[in-house]
């Protein structure tokens, strides 16, 4: 079979999508077609026929469909892929198709509309100027890093008497809720444990809860948040009816040698202070370095403005959506709500998507544009590091990642890192010490 030719017109879409239009010549499929008629004769097997003398107009009475399908998928496949290689675009996904069949005698006519990696010229990602906070852990963090370790030892006594429920009292409920009149079970619990002024059940519920007494039933009108992840729920107002089964507070334990014994590893309270500041140190770093690193992405998306393929934020999309899925049901959520929840939370994910995709790229077009690369070394360096973190030994380590395909991912992660530290290292760096309230305040919100 000779070279096919085919007339093509490239469009521009956008910046990171293009539209090629093709016009094969009928000669060209026609000789296709012919080609694949040949082979579909030499093994049909057709009554009053022998094999490889089957005539034509048979042949196309028996398989013409298929044989036309395959000289289109043939056509499509030899003509994009020429000219994507001739003409040098980065396709990044499979390419959308558009063609109407083919026609005996007329010329084949079809669409690709395909997405394409983003072509930028970075500019300004040396001599950024950026804020790193210094590290500061005071005995006042030390304190109430110690209470709330004593709150997850506190238990719950129950209160005897005729007091009515007040702000900071565990409430323990039955309670069902109805929509427009009908009840619905995702709205209905019992014996649940809800702490009054936790701001963890529906905004207006827990305040009208206060001053209810054991036994008493009551019914409560709430109007769901317009975010709410159930659609059909959210904005709405439901009516429950609850039952306050018992009344408990909580007791915290003393910080002293009895307490202690929860703990195997330390023989004394400076023993888990130390270990308390140790932890703090940590967690504070891990922050710094995300602060630091969501401060480079700010810069470097203000210098360069650029799309990406939808593709890859689906992608991302797609990651976020399993990952809240797979955090609820390990919270105890059913998985299908779960999945309904997750799904629900999709359009909110995008912008927070396309941010990830677009520093990922920066960050992989820096580390190449800079020569940077991760070596065997480093990769069983952070293997190393993550055994030693969660106690268990290299080989294990590794076992898990070959046998989770996770290496890919745990390269593209290093090559990130590597490509923030050149960043970093290259920045203006201004070192700040931020106040205790001003943290609070940002974690509050």
């Amino acid at each position: 079979m000779g070279d096919m030719v085919a007339e093509v017109k490239i469009e521009d879409v956008s910046s990171v999508k293009k539209k090629l239009s093709f016009e094969v010549l009928w000669a060209d499929v026609k000789e296709e077609l012919d080609a694949i008629y040949r082979t579909v004769g030499k093994k049909a097997k057709i009554k009053g026929f022998r094999p490889g003398k089957v005539p034509r107009n048979v042949l196309e009475t028996h398989y013409k469909e298929q044989a036309e399908e395959d000289a289109i998928s043939n056509l499509i496949t030899k003509h994009y892929a020429e000219v994507v290689e001739n003409n040098n675009i980065l396709a990044v996904a499979q390419p959308a198709i558009d063609q109407k069949g083919i026609t005996t005698g007329e010329n084949f006519i079809f669409t690709a509309t395909v997405e394409t990696r983003p072509v930028i010229d970075l500019k300004g990602y040396t001599e950024l100027e950026l804020e790193k906070e210094k590290l500061s852990i005071t005995k006042t963090d030390i304190e109430e890093r110690l209470n709330k370790i004593r709150q997850m030892y506190a238990t719950l006594k129950d209160i005897e008497g005729d007091r009515a429920l007040a702000n900071d009292d565990f409430a323990v409920i039955d309670f069902e809720g109805k929509l427009d009149g009908e009840a619905r079970k995702e709205l209905a619990s019992e014996d649940y444990t809800l702490q009054i002024g936790s701001q963890s059940f529906v905004p207006g519920f827990e305040e009208q809860l206060v001053g209810m007494k054991k036994e008493e039933s009551k019914d409560i009108r709430v109007t769901f948040p317009e975010d709410y992840a159930t659609k059909d729920i959210a904005g709405k107002e439901v009516l429950f009816s609850v039952t306050l089964k018992s009344i408990r507070e909580k007791l915290l334990p003393e910080l002293d040698e009895e307490f202690l014994k929860n703990f195997e590893k330390f023989e004394s309270l400076e023993d888990l202070k130390k270990d308390v500041e140790k932890s703090l140190e940590e967690e504070g770093e891990a922050k710094i370095k995300a602060d630091l690193r969501n401060a480079m992405i700010d810069k470097l998306l203000e210098n360069n403005e650029f799309e990406v393929p939808p593709s890859w934020v689906e992608e991302q999309v797609y990651t976020m959506m399993l990952k809240a899925r797979q955090q609820m049901v390990q919270n105890g959520m059913p998985d299908e709500q779960a999945s309904e929840i997750s799904y629900n939370l999709r359009e909110g994910f995008n912008d927070q998507a396309t941010r990830i995709v677009k520093a990922s790229f920066i960050f992989h077009e820096i580390a190449e544009k800079e020569s940077i690369e991760v070596t065997g070394k480093d990769i069983e360096d952070r293997l190393n590091a993550l055994a030693l973190r969660y106690g268990q030994d290299y080989e294990s380590v590794k076992r898990v990642y070959e046998s989770n395909n996770a290496e890919d991912r745990l390269k593209e992660e290093l090559l990130e890192q590597k490509a923030v530290d050149f960043i970093e290292e290259k920045a203006s760096m201004t070192l700040v010490k931020k106040s205790r309230k001003k943290k609070k305040e940002k974690g509050e919100k």
